[in-house]
């Protein structure tokens, strides 16, 4: 389907044109965004150098389910409009979740998009762009359901060391709050060797670890006929030679059965860590919300989980002021909360979503209520994740090194990457000791504890161990591909070349 666009000048000199993707939203749209800009560069365009202030095709890869998600994106739709009138030959192309749900309205309020995709086609967006820029026309392309499944696409990771594995997409559920399964479809599942097979390939290219990926992800194996496919999955996963850490995402409370929980404490690889969506500790809101399990449900699952693995780090999802809820019902989330001690919880007002039986519901809750109920559900998961973390103080934990430094990192000197159980550690590295790269893990001892994260400050080199690997040597090849230099498999050491990596201060 086209629509009329202002005209798009092909490029007429010899340099390649440049991409950038902007994702927002969930685990699953930074997946789709790997596979965008892997589709991309097989395209023969390279990503935007930090230095250029604008691509000359950007990308949206939308969410429909954040509260705003459609005014943060025809905003900044706006301010391309300019940037592309003085600029022939730029392209704009809206993508994901919120493009499956509007459709034409994102052509009729921004005319100068030169493509719209949905989440069933991924696949399909360098030909729309070159559709777009041959036709001078708007290309518009919207599948019901699902073309091809993502992971046969091209991907560009955004890690060396960690990679998203998607398992399933779409869902069977129907929570009354949710866009998501008329936007994604329902649930399709890979087969088992399928998902092995790029495992191990992103091994090979040097990843130690894999989050797998799905709406349901405990539900996998419904589409095949086999209900404990996931946990048969898990147990694969740790016979992969070289693959170190495995996690996944999201899992739903009423599929999670105990060959799940049997399956992560006895395969040694699968982290310490589960993200557990509560929702609501109401059981009448749960039911509302048609969610089908209960408080008891949920809180039982929590107590199997940790007497099988008694250090695992759980993380919950909240939804705050969901129509209809009553201060009875707000304060028996706030009683669940308290029970769980989640180590983190994402924590969100309910909005209206159109299209959701949840929007026609009476009893939408005044905006005051809502802020008043939120403040106090996050005042007390904050105070439980500083309780949390501060039982930390003290213990050795193996960290894998990030390239992502903490915000005050000028100015501690410190590196930082997750623990087993997915915490945020920043270290510092002893004089003297060798500097770990990204994708190399560390083993520190824990000195400080804040709400969001620890911090470890070795006393010296017998308290910092540093561990280097195959991910930390595929950084060192990938910065020596971007750099134009020979790679140096043990980059790092004292007095070495740090590729692309700034010499780090220590402390004094």
């Amino acid at each position: 389907m086209t629509h009329p666009s202002p005209a798009s000048e092909k490029q007429t000199n010899a340099s390649p044109r440049t991409y950038e993707v902007r994702t927002y939203g969930c685990q699953m749209n930074v997946h789709d965004s790997e596979r965008l800009s892997g589709l991309l560069e097989a395209a023969g365009l390279v990503a935007k150098d930090e230095r250029e202030p604008i691509a000359d095709v950007v990308v949206f890869n939308t969410c429909a389910v954040r509260e705003n998600a459609d005014n943060k994106l025809y905003g900044n739709l706006g301010l391309l409009a300019k940037v592309k009138e003085a600029r022939p030959g730029m392209q704009i192309a809206v993508g994901g979740c919120l493009a499956q749900k509007d459709r034409e309205t994102i052509l009729r309020k921004a005319p100068w998009v030169d493509a719209v995709f949905g989440t069933h086609n991924v696949g399909a967006l360098p030909a729309l762009l070159e559709r777009a820029r041959h036709n001078n026309e708007a290309q518009l392309e919207i599948l019901e359901s699902l073309e091809v499944f993502p992971s046969t696409l091209p991907t560009k990771r955004e890690s060396v060391h960690s990679g998203w594995v998607s398992i399933s997409v779409g869902c069977n559920n129907t929570c009354t709050f949710c866009i998501v399964p008329s936007l994604r479809g329902k649930e399709r599942d890979r087969r088992p060797g399928e998902i092995l097979a790029e495992i191990e390939a992103l091994v090979s290219d040097g990843a130690i670890e894999v989050t797998l990926l799905g709406q349901n992800v405990n539900s996998y194996g419904v589409e095949f006929g086999d209900r404990l496919a996931f946990g048969k999955l898990l147990r694969a996963c740790g016979k992969i030679e070289g693959l170190e850490r495995v996690r996944f995402t999201s899992p739903h409370p009423a599929a999670f059965t105990d060959d799940v929980i049997e399956a992560m404490a006895q395969t040694p690889n699968v982290m310490p860590q589960l993200h557990m969506p509560l929702q609501s500790g109401s059981d009448k809101v749960l039911k509302d919300m048609r969610r089908s399990y209960r408080s008891k449900k949920f809180l039982g699952i929590l107590d199997k989980v940790r007497e099988q693995i008694p250090d695992a780090a759980i993380s919950t999802d909240i939804i705050v002021g969901f129509p209809g809820e009553t201060e009875q019902d707000f304060q028996a989330t706030l009683d669940v909360v308290e029970r769980s001690r989640f180590a983190t919880a994402f924590t969100f007002q309910y909005s209206k979503r159109p299209g959701t039986p949840a929007a026609e519901l009476e009893e939408q809750l005044p905006k005051a209520v809502v802020q008043e109920r939120f403040e106090r559900l996050t005042a007390l998961q904050d105070r439980i994740c500083a309780e949390e973390n501060a039982k930390k103080l003290g213990a050795r934990v193996e960290v894998l090194v990030t390239a992502h430094a903490g915000r005050k990192s000028s100015e501690t000197h410190r590196l930082s990457g997750r623990s087993k159980d997915q915490r945020l550690v920043h270290f510092s590295v002893p004089e003297g000791a060798d500097t770990p790269r990204p994708g190399d893990l560390v083993t520190v001892t824990i000195t400080e504890a804040a709400a969001f994260h620890l911090v470890a400050d070795p006393t010296g080199a017998q308290d910092y161990e540093l561990r280097r690997s195959r991910a930390g040597d595929a950084w060192d090849r990938a910065q020596a591909d971007s750099c134009g230099v020979p790679g140096q498999g043990s980059v790092g050491t004292k007095g070495g070349v740090l590729l692309g990596m700034p010499a780090l201060p220590v402390r004094g």
